[in-house]
């Protein structure tokens, strides 16, 4: 993936939200991962973004003292929070940030991501001055993706901007429904068709962070279990950025840990 360059007005910073309580992976954050915690590979990853800085999001005094041991800028938020973007609001008020600020959301459990792909995210919003949030994704290529209800998928209008996410698979082919229109053979989607996969990497200005988590909860949220159908029922849009490669995991489970430490052994 090419870098994007951002334009010298709009500066950016990623915030990384960790949180140590984690029903299949305890204390996640500080995993080790090729002898480094894990939250610190993320903030390393991400300070070779275009980031004017990059701050982790603590809520337990472990993870200060892991980011403070390797040089990495953390601030300690309570732990009561609801979400991610809960946290994310606060850690907007600890530092200070004004409301057209942009802020990057990289999540704490991703050890690979793409600098680029947080540069292409954070440049969304300079160029869509009507969209609150960005986002990417990035082409399904497997019929098992497509209906794996953990794989979260997105619809865009012919401006980039989401129509909407869904764990479904979505868009739906209603003149191919029950047939063998998908390359069943090779596992591949059928020319000319490209249903997307959301990748978990947001950005937001300030102001509209602050804001988010007064928001009343969406029915579609509720239940899709997705905070980002919040923005859309309340009006506001998300632009999205299409990239041709996909991430490197993330860390949800043991089982994830150990593919990423292989990968980085």
């Amino acid at each position: 993936m090419s870098a994007v360059l951002l334009p010298a007005s709009a500066p950016f910073t990623v915030v990384i939200p960790a949180r140590m309580a984690s029903s299949r992976l305890p204390d996640k954050p500080l995993a080790d991962i090729a002898g480094l915690p894990m939250v610190v590979r993320v903030a390393q990853r991400a300070a070779l973004s275009a980031a004017a800085r990059v701050v982790v999001a603590a809520d337990d005094p472990r993870v200060m003292q892991a980011c403070q041991a390797h040089g990495v800028p953390a601030i300690l938020t309570r732990t009561d929070h609801a979400s991610g973007s809960d946290r994310l609001a606060e850690a907007c008020e600890q530092l200070g940030l004004a409301g057209d600020d942009i802020v990057v959301n990289v999540q704490g459990d991703e050890p690979l991501m793409d600098p680029s792909l947080i540069d292409a995210v954070a440049a969304l919003l300079p160029a869509r001055p009507e969209a609150s949030m960005g986002t990417a994704a990035h082409a399904i290529h497997t019929l098992a993706d497509y209906e794996n209800p953990n794989v979260v998928k997105v619809v865009l209008d012919a401006r980039g901007l989401a129509h909407y996410f869904s764990r479904a698979p979505i868009p739906w082919a209603r003149d191919h429904a029950g047939t063998a229109w998908w390359d069943n053979a090779k596992g591949a989607v059928p020319a000319g068709f490209a249903p997307l996969r959301h990748i978990g990497i947001y950005s937001y200005r300030a102001g509209f962070l602050r804001a988010f988590p007064t928001l009343p909860q969406a029915p579609t949220e509720v239940m899709e279990a997705l905070e980002q159908l919040r923005a859309l029922w309340h009006g506001h849009r998300i632009a999205v950025h299409t990239t041709d490669t996909a991430p490197g995991p993330g860390v949800d489970t043991p089982a994830d840990l150990e593919r990423v430490r292989a990968l980085l052994a």
